[in-house]
Order: C-alpha cells, then sequence, then structure tokens
C-alpha cells in the first residue's frame, strides 16, 4: 500500500491532460474536488474530469438499463493539491506535532503548502 499526498475531499489542480492548469472566464485557475482515493493502485476518482460512458444493465424487472455518465480513475501523480494562497497547484510537506490528551500523547501531522508554509 503506497503513501498518497492526496486524500478524499481534498481541492486539486490537474497537472496533464486535456484539463491540465486550465483558467476560468476570471483568470482563476480551475480546481476540482477529490471524490475517492485507491492508494493501492496509486489513483484517484476527481469530479468531473476522466468522464466515462458505462453500459448498465437492468437488474430487477420493471428497472432501466441505458448508458451512465461517470468519473473515471486518473493517477494521483497527475494532480496537486491546490493552495488558495499561492493560487496554483504545489507540492506538500507534513508538520509532525504531538498534543498531550488525557495524560496521553497524540501524533498529529498537518499538511503544509511547500513553497508558503499555508495550512492545507
Amino acid at each position: 500500500m503506497a503513501k498518497m499526498h492526496i486524500k478524499t475531499g481534498d481541492t486539486v489542480v490537474l497537472l496533464t491532460g486535456k484539463y491540465e492548469d486550465k483558467k476560468d472566464e476570471n483568470g482563476k485557475i480551475k480546481t476540482h474536488k477529490v471524490i475517492a482515493v485507491s492508494p493501492e493502485e496509486g489513483k484517484v476518482l476527481v469530479e468531473g474530469v476522466n468522464i466515462i460512458h458505462k453500459h448498465v444493465k437492468p437488474r430487477r424487472q420493471g428497472e432501466s438499463g441505458g448508458i451512465v455518465d461517470a468519473e473515471g480513475a486518473i493517477y494521483a501523480s497527475k494532480v496537486a493539491l491546490y493552495c488558495p494562497k499561492c493560487d496554483k497547484g504545489v507540492r506538500t510537506k507534513a508538520e509532525v506535532s504531538y498534543v498531550e490528551k488525557d495524560g496521553k500523547k497524540k501524533r498529529v501531522v498537518t499538511r503544509l503548502c511547500a513553497k508558503c508554509g499555508a495550512k492545507l
């Protein structure tokens, strides 16, 4: 199982492919939300990216089949975490701290932007 730099719910920027680093009408970089992460495969599902057409068979009587649009998985190396302060996709670094609660130490890992140091 590989360690992932992306987690479910993160805001990301695409680095390659037809959705890469495109800007919207206001000149801001387009960001996308991560729906799911698969560390075993090293892939992520990103909202509105890599749309595939699934042919679905009806499973019960009266249920309709057809073609369903769904997000396909892309490699995690093709996305970068979005930093709102830098307004671009950035690499991350981890800051480890220990918090004492009820006499027990708890390890807390915070992800930071490698450029500006903002919390992500």
